[in-house]
């Protein structure tokens, strides 16, 4: 399995991509791991709906069929860190392919992505930014490697 985390659009804050930077260094050393950022659709004065269909077709084109995909939803189920780890070992042992987690846009998903989707994660009740959802998602994906392997990062 290879784990990935696709954005879209980039950081643009110096202290974020900062703490991305240091997970992105420490993922690798557990499995094999991709971070993707995908360009926004390039006319941002469209409307949120219309962004949506635009950023829908840029990922149904990128997606192949056996990629699993979860998309990083407030609507998503929540872990604790532990279960969270389970959850990606349990994936680990079934999913022969990419494991992607994706992050959207400022407006979230169009119908179209919801139902490609194989799950959905939440990482917070709260709404969070887009732009810090990498921190905390990479920090999360970091942290269940680390319980995996009986790491003490978690205590």
């Amino acid at each position: 399995m290879k784990l990935h985390l696709w954005t879209i659009g980039k950081t643009n804050d110096a202290y974020l991509k900062e703490g991305c930077d240091q997970y992105l260094k420490r993922l690798p050393h557990y499995l094999p791991f991709e971070y993707i950022e995908i360009p926004e659709p390039k006319n941002t004065k469209l409307s949120s709906d219309v962004l949506k269909k635009e950023e829908e077709k840029i990922l149904l084109s990128r997606l192949q069929d056996s990629d699993q995909l979860i998309l990083l939803d407030e609507k998503g189920s929540e872990f604790t860190s532990a279960e969270f780890s389970q959850f990606i070992q349990k994936k680990m042992n079934t999913v022969s392919g990419n494991l992607i987690f994706l992050i959207g846009g400022p407006y979230g998903f169009s119908e179209a992505i919801y139902k490609r989707a194989n799950g959905k994660v939440g990482l917070s009740k709260m709404t969070l930014s887009h732009q810090m959802v990498r921190l905390f998602a990479l920090e999360q994906l970091y942290r269940a490697c680390t319980i995996i392997k009986g790491e003490k990062y978690h205590h």
